[in-house]
């Protein structure tokens, strides 16, 4: 092993650290193990652990763990600035997060993926085309399956497709994937990352290791993204939905590779021209790789996308009901509005990430909502940006439960109700998965024949 005889805190018991725990015990690590948040599933999960092997930090043992712990493995939802990382950073100690450590081990060929907005999307439906062309991969990192539960399963053959969100570059440093790609970059995470040029710099940070034969597949209609290729020896590679360009790009309906057709956009299972971007960027990493086109578009064309991301719920008395709570900032939610085809009500809310709201507002007039409900910690933020805006058509309220109850009762026949909530879900909720499956739960509880 990379760091042989020494000893491990992995702080934050979320999938990602569990993972990086059982990584290190199979192969023999001390591993001590701390979480400051208390819920019976930690508990459950930290007790699992220390059947294994795992020592748990308690509150009086966390000095004396700190003093004999050599290196910390950073669950990503620990921010670096963090009491517990400086104390380690103050004593000249490691401090790495789980896809550090999975990328130590790493054997198969990385195909990472960051942005703002699309990672998902992408990750999932390259791992879609891989897996049509006859390809051994796994999509994993932010995606939801760690990387460390992947990197025994994958040779020097197979391919790891491996989101990265910000929090995880914090920690980031010894990964070289043969392809970056960055979907864009927009305003995001700024109560963790303070302004946007930290923000802009960790983004950047997926560039830093790439040599002359690897290569940076780069939105060229974002002009952030477009000048990453400035700072990094790889190739650049770019796919626009707005320019004919040498690479991926939109012309008459048709998705092409210079000036090679690989299918039309009315092809395509998923709508809206943010999954036109993510297609290119698909294109343009399977051009790279030599995949095979017919195969490569039929994966394309048949993805019918991921849970929580435009996803449609059910349509009960005339109202259709779309899940997406992944959108957890204002680009996101913008793309979700531009999506709906029919009036919409939306709900919007959850814990503050510093965004200005005024902007969301401003352009959801000209959109198909027509209500928006506000809800959660943030409402009041939310309300002040929608009265600065001139938005003039919203409910108010504290609960989510309440919010998709009059949310219902305000959508009429042959309308929508759209869960894209610009905000994070920790004010109720552990991730946006438990809000968007709450969201399903309710819907699914709605009276078919009332409905109210």
């Amino acid at each position: 092993m990379y760091f042989r005889n020494q000893k491990f805190m992995v702080a934050g018991m979320s999938k990602s650290g569990e993972s990086a725990t059982r990584f290190l015990l199979n192969r023999g690590a001390e591993v001590y193990i701390y979480d400051d948040l208390v819920s019976e599933n930690i508990t459950a999960v930290m007790n699992g652990l220390a059947s294994s092997g795992a020592h748990i930090v308690t509150a009086e043992k966390f000095s004396d763990a700190i003093r004999i712990c050599d290196i910390l493995v950073l669950s990503p939802g620990i921010p670096i600035d963090n009491p517990l990382p400086v104390a380690f950073r103050k004593q000249g100690k490691v401090i790495i997060g789980e896809e550090e450590l999975g990328a130590l081990y790493l054997r198969a060929t990385a195909v990472a993926v960051t942005g703002t907005n699309g990672k998902t999307t992408t990750v999932s439906m390259l791992n879609s085309v891989f897996e049509n062309v006859g390809l051994n991969c796994a999509a994993c990192g932010n995606i939801g399956n760690p990387l460390t539960a992947e990197v025994e399963n994958l040779g020097f053959e197979d391919y790891a497709v491996i989101e990265i969100s910000s929090f995880q570059l914090e920690t980031l440093s010894s990964l070289r994937p043969h392809i970056a790609v960055v979907t864009n970059i927009t305003e995001d995470h700024l109560n963790r990352h303070y302004n946007m040029e930290n923000y802009i710099f960790l983004k950047s940070k997926i560039l830093r290791n790439l040599r002359e034969s690897e290569y940076a597949v780069l939105n060229y209609d974002d002009d952030t993204v477009r000048n990453f290729a400035r700072n990094t020896k790889a190739r650049a590679v770019y796919f626009s939905a707005t320019a004919r360009i040498d690479g991926a790009y939109l012309e008459n309906g048709g998705i092409y590779f210079n000036g090679e057709k690989y299918f039309d956009v009315e092809d395509m299972a998923l709508g809206g021209t943010h999954n036109v971007y993510n297609a290119l960027a698909c294109v343009a990493v399977a051009h790279i790789l030599g995949l095979d086109k017919a195969k490569t578009a039929e994966a394309i064309c048949g993805f019918k996308g991921v849970r929580h991301r435009v996803e449609i719920v059910r349509k009960v008395n005339g109202v259709t009901y779309v899940d997406d709570s992944k959108g957890t900032n204002v680009d996101a939610t913008l793309k979700a509005a531009a999506a709906m085809t029919e009036p919409t009500v939306i709900l919007l809310g959850g814990k503050d990430k510093g965004y200005d709201y005024e902007p969301l507002f401003a352009s959801l007039k000209s959109s198909k909502v027509i209500h928006a409900v506000l809800y959660g910690e943030n409402r009041f933020k939310l309300l002040n940006a929608a009265i600065k805006a001139g938005f003039v058509s919203f409910s108010l309220c504290a609960e989510f439960e309440t919010a998709v109850h009059l949310a219902q009762f305000v959508a009429k026949d042959g309308q929508s109700v759209l869960l894209s909530p610009a905000s994070s879900s920790f004010d109720g909720f552990s991730n946006y998965e438990e809000r968007g499956d709450a969201f399903r739960k309710l819907v699914e509880g709605i009276n078919e024949t009332t409905g109210r």
